[in-house]
């Protein structure tokens, strides 16, 4: 999943160099940041996207802590101090040197805003992303042999990359003209600074391979000028970039592993999450604090809503309590600094301690096994026409009204529950999107948002027309639970009709 937090002046920006970069671990006052990264046994942060260029810089560049404080922390050219030297030089003025590295807009700091409004004035730095893999994953990558740890890396390494580079192609926007109102596409690309984790912040050090991509807010506008990234349309994003990125984990899983995916109930009448098939489930509860912690507290925030709305949240709201719960159960940050080799020596012995080594050592073999099984009856066959009945049913209940992009995230869904990791062909999810939105969807509120056209989901007996309206006000059943009745009564009535 990708999960994403704003930065700002002040504690957002120390919340990247204390936190963020030396891999959520503690660094000493003083310490340099790559000193800082070889005591807490991370790899060094590496710079990505199009628009570094721009800069002078190039992907697969290592991050300097200069560097990250000036863009990052500063909205300036990370060669700055090379280039105020040499404008002063010129006889240029302090303040003109200065002004000219600003990139953009200069930033006002307000470090520690006293209210909302004062926050809302505070400026964005960058945006951080974190990819987090499914957690059979993160135990596989713990558990098994070394070759493949490294393999399920570098499937999270072109996963990440192609969802980040989705992201610049597709979603990145800048603001353009007068006050910021239009929007057109960036010049040249993304500045993304990456970070790689092994652990999650829970005191016990469990095993979490993931990434955080920390994306500036600045970029290019068309006529080469710098500004400031559109915020809301890459939010709006999040998720369908979410499900990118999941859809293509899966598959470079499969292709590299031959290991296969299966749905898992986390939450009954929710949606399930895929996880690699054959993996033991015990394994999940063992490194799975973080998330046991969240789903003791979501109950308790859930009866509260409920108790206060008069019904049980919906999709967006129900993101917002599990957030909240996350929150409240957050530890604090460990000391202990430990290498990923004793990291996975310690993990180890755990898993055996508490499972047995047969469990730990035939990971993999069972992984491959489950595999086969899964292939041998689930066909690799995606029908449009059906996915497009699907998604238009699901997304409906779940949202009444909606946009191209909430019906971009439920093709990628589908494609990972009907596919469990084998490769998809390119432009297939665009292709059930426009499937729904040519045949199964009419305007709503002045043509800005769509929603489900009935009579053309039930063709054949009017009276059926009225299935999804009830499912869409029964506030007794999870929204997912009730999203799901509709796809199965919209697909039945297809295939009679």
């Amino acid at each position: 999943m990708i999960s994403k937090a704003e930065v700002r002046p002040g504690n957002g920006w120390r919340y990247l160099t204390r936190g963020v970069m030396v891999g959520d671990g503690h660094r000493r006052a003083g310490t340099p940041l790559r000193a800082a990264q070889d005591e807490a046994g991370v790899p060094p942060g590496v710079w990505k996207g199009g628009g570094l260029a721009a800069l002078g810089l190039a992907a697969g560049d290592v991050v300097i802590e200069r560097q990250a404080e000036l863009l990052l922390g500063e909205g300036r050219h990370p060669d700055a101090d090379r280039i105020v030297r040499e404008l002063l030089e010129q006889g240029k003025s302090p303040a003109r040197a200065r002004r000219a590295t600003v990139l953009g807009r200069p930033i006002e700091h307000n470090a520690s805003p006293e209210t909302e409004k004062a926050k809302e004035r505070t400026p964005w730095l960058a945006m951080d992303l974190v990819f987090r893999a499914p957690p059979t994953a993160h135990i596989a990558w713990a558990l098994a042999d070394d070759e493949t740890r490294l393999v399920l890396e570098s499937c999270q390494d072109i996963a990440r990359d192609k969802t980040l580079a989705w992201l610049e192609e597709s979603v990145a926007q800048i603001r353009w003209a007068s006050g910021g109102k239009h929007r057109a596409p960036v010049r040249d690309g993304l500045i993304v600074a990456v970070f790689r984790h092994y652990e999650s912040r829970a005191g016990e050090l469990k095993p979490l391979l993931h990434d955080h991509a920390v994306v500036s807010i600045r970029a290019r506008r068309p006529d080469g000028s710098w500004g400031n990234l559109s915020a809301d349309t890459m939010l709006a994003n999040i998720v369908v970039a979410d499900t990118l990125y999941t859809l293509l984990f899966m598959e470079e899983v499969s292709a590299r592993l031959r290991w296969a995916w299966e749905p898992r109930e986390v939450t009954p009448g929710r949606r399930p999450v895929m996880e690699i098939a054959g993996i033991d489930r015990r394994l999940i509860g063992w490194q799975s604090t973080r998330r046991q912690q969240i789903e003791d507290a979501l109950p308790v925030l859930t009866a509260r809503y409920e108790e206060r709305q008069g019904y049980a949240p919906g999709e967006k709201a129900g993101y917002a309590l599990a957030c909240q719960a996350a929150d409240q159960t957050r530890p604090p940050k460990h000391t202990e600094l430990l290498s990923l080799t004793e990291l996975r020596k310690r993990w180890r012995a755990s898993a055996i301690a508490a499972f047995g080594a047969c469990t730990v050592y035939r990971l993999a073999e069972r992984a491959r096994a489950a595999a086969a099984a899964v292939w041998a009856r689930v066909r690799p066959v995606v029908d449009v026409a059906l996915a497009a009945v699907d998604v238009a049913s699901v997304v409906y209940v779940m949202r009444g009204a909606f946009s191209l992009h909430h019906l971009l995230a439920e093709a990628r869904r589908h494609l990972a529950y009907a596919l469990r990791g084998r490769p998809h062909e390119p432009g297939l999810d665009e292709r059930i999107v426009q499937t729904v939105v040519d045949d199964y969807t009419c305007s709503v509120g002045g043509g800005r948002r769509m929603t489900a056209d009935l009579r053309a989901l039930y063709p054949g007996d009017t009276e059926d027309q009225a299935v999804l309206r009830p499912l869409t006000r029964n506030r007794t059943a999870p929204p997912y639970e009730r999203a799901r009745l509709a796809a199965g009564a919209s697909l039945r009535a297809l295939v009679l009709a």
